[in-house]
């Protein structure tokens, strides 16, 4: 599947997915916690700070562009100063600082039977390509 098609097949869709090297991987519902972890610690310190600077705190139901590789992540935070990110309604395309929380156990050698996904693996062991503006 193109990137292209992944688009306009996931914006039918009920549920969100990511799309990473042609494969779509179906986003799975957080807990509670992680969601607290989210939304009360690091979007309301930093919301009001941003705000003042004319850039965007968003949490984890904002599609996310990893423009190098063309794949497409809901990550747990993502801030954004762009001009054209704050305008847009589907994706963020150029983000100043992405956060994503992750809870794996062991080395980047017993990730593979952690359960973590392809992406959580390629964050916690550095293998994933930055996202830069």
């Amino acid at each position: 599947m193109t990137p292209e098609e992944y688009l306009e097949w996931e914006a039918k869709q009920e549920f969100r997915h990511e799309y990473v090297d042609g494969e779509i991987l179906a986003m799975t519902g957080g807990s509670i916690p992680h969601n607290n972890i989210i939304a009360l610690n690091f979007y309301r310190s930093l919301y009001p700070h941003l705000c003042q600077k004319g850039c965007q705190v968003n949490v984890s139901d904002v599609k996310v562009r990893e423009n190098k590789n063309r794949r497409y992540f809901y990550l747990d935070l993502v801030i954004t100063c762009n001009a054209d990110d704050l305008k847009s309604h589907n994706v963020i395309e150029h983000p100043k600082v992405i956060i994503e929380i992750i809870r794996l156990r062991g080395s980047c050698q017993g990730i593979g039977n952690s359960g973590a996904t392809p992406r959580q693996r390629q964050l916690a062991c550095g293998t994933c390509t930055p996202v830069r503006e």
